[in-house]
């Protein structure tokens, strides 16, 4: 009998005149259909443990490599990696699909992108899942991130952008931190992806520490050598995403940071002010040092703007659909059974 690792997921290319996206299919055809949007640095593959586990209950379920990820479409110009640019990507792939609205689940980055969908294309969802990164009406830009900062953790004078200093250096040390990323991919990748630690919760998180140490690897400017946990990513699962970063780079992955005013004058063109009046359902990683909502205030404008929110915390790093497979794959089913979906 196989194992749950080796069943075979699909993989399927669509294209447009205006974008390629690559995207793996699990379960029946004709089954409801659910979306999982993947983040930075992430491909597609990341929601394998999700994508049976949802396949094997009878969903038709696509995780799509985002632009400039994988197998997907890489464009040039840093603009093109606007939050907008993507919703058109995912809408464009929603209509290849059928168009039936949809359960669309994001992750880290691509919670913004479900979020966008739900409140720009609201009758293509019945439902989204944002995890780790909680939902706001006015984009995922620094801007609008600034103002929620636990300042007994990060006072302003020593810590103006608290632990979101890491997005401030991209923007302003955009080269340098592509260039160190890509001096070790594999290293760089493995040190990405390490579970949470219980240990660091109230305590400053290494993301706020980045400026001060000149990059995320100090003076050294690559990656030093890190092991793989392979609790997170299977092996051949690792192995794709290395492959997808040699031949990308990470200058795509890191572009999406590059479009706070394009994504605010976005979100400020929503229907409703942004309102989300579907259900979400945010699942919340305990020892997510970044995006934590029970111990700061960045779940504030998450709670004002969704009318029926439903919230989970599984104990759990940022990674949490990796670090919890099985737990994210149960907090989903049991959301969807309670809300009727």
């Amino acid at each position: 009998m196989m194992s749950a690792l080796e069943k075979p997921l699909t993989a399927r290319t669509f294209s447009s005149p205006r974008h390629t996206t690559r995207y793996w299919e699990a379960g029946p055809v004709d089954g409801p259909l659910m979306i999982f949007l993947h983040g930075w640095p992430e491909i597609g593959l990341m929601w394998r443990a999700q994508l049976e586990a949802f396949a094997s209950d009878g969903w038709n379920c696509i995780a799509p490599d985002m632009r400039g990820y994988g197998g997907s479409s890489v464009p040039a110009s840093s603009e093109a990696y606007s939050l907008n640019e993507i919703v058109d990507d995912m809408v464009e792939l929603h209509d290849h699909l059928g168009g039936r609205p949809a359960i669309w689940v994001g992750h880290d980055l691509g919670s913004p992108v479900a979020g966008a969908l739900g409140a720009h294309h609201a009758k293509r969802s019945r439902g989204v899942v944002l995890i780790s990164v909680p939902y706001s009406p006015e984009s995922f830009a620094l801007p609008s991130l600034l103002p929620l900062i636990d300042r007994k953790l990060y006072p302003a004078d020593q810590y103006p952008d608290g632990q979101w200093d890491y997005y401030r250096f991209y923007l302003t040390h955009f080269e340098q931190t592509v260039a160190d990323f890509n001096g070790d991919i594999p290293a760089t990748l493995a040190l990405i992806y390490r579970r949470g630690d219980p240990a660091s919760v109230g305590k400053v998180y290494r993301s706020a520490l980045v400026t001060l140490h000149g990059g995320w690897f100090g003076s050294a400017h690559r990656a030093p050598a890190t092991p793989l946990d392979p609790a997170l990513w299977p092996d051949a699962d690792f192995d794709a995403l290395v492959e997808g970063f040699r031949a990308t780079g990470f200058r795509p992955a890191n572009a999406w940071y590059l479009n706070d005013t394009a994504n605010i004058a976005y979100a400020h063109a929503a229907p409703d002010g942004g309102l989300l009046r579907q259900p979400i359902l945010f699942v919340n990683g305990e020892f997510d040092g970044i995006c934590d909502v029970t111990r700061s205030r960045l779940g504030e404008p998450m709670r004002r703007t969704c009318q029926d929110l439903s919230v989970t915390n599984l104990p759990s790093g940022h990674w949490l659909p990796l670090e919890c497979k099985a737990e994210t794959v149960q907090a989903i089913r049991s959301w969807l059974k309670a809300k009727g979906l």
